[in-house]
């Protein structure tokens, strides 16, 4: 076993679970994402969790810690156009305010982006 520190993400037995643990959060966006577009809609478990990964992962990947693995930004672009299709297809369905609308969308669209960003940067 290799430790080059003494954080806890210093050694390979850590590098290999933060590997574990960023391939799980990714593949569940991933199947989300390829499933009936109904289980992304804003109201639905995923249509909330995909977004709550992508940020986890980039938190995690931004620490550069050893191990973290993140999607490659083509990957990243066409859940950002599928995911933002169906959310404004279904949004105006809950009827939320126009302000709330929009802010929203703006945090998705940053949360796409800027793992598409450190993962061009990573790359």
């Amino acid at each position: 076993m290799g430790t080059w520190g003494s954080g806890n993400f210093d050694d390979d037995t850590a590098a290999d679970h933060l590997s574990d643990l960023t391939n799980r959060l990714i593949a569940e966006v991933a199947e989300a994402m390829s499933g009936d577009p109904a289980g992304i809609e804003p109201d639905d478990y995923w249509g909330v969790a995909v977004p709550c990964n992508l940020e986890l992962l980039h938190l995690v990947a931004r620490q550069n810690y050893v191990g973290a693995v993140l999607p490659d930004p083509a990957t990243i672009a066409a859940w950002k156009t599928r995911f933002l299709a169906v959310w404004d297809g279904s949004i105006d369905g809950l009827e939320p305010g126009p302000e709330h609308r929009a802010q929203r969308r703006e945090v998705l669209v940053r949360t796409f982006d800027q793992l598409a960003e450190l993962a061009i940067s990573k790359s």
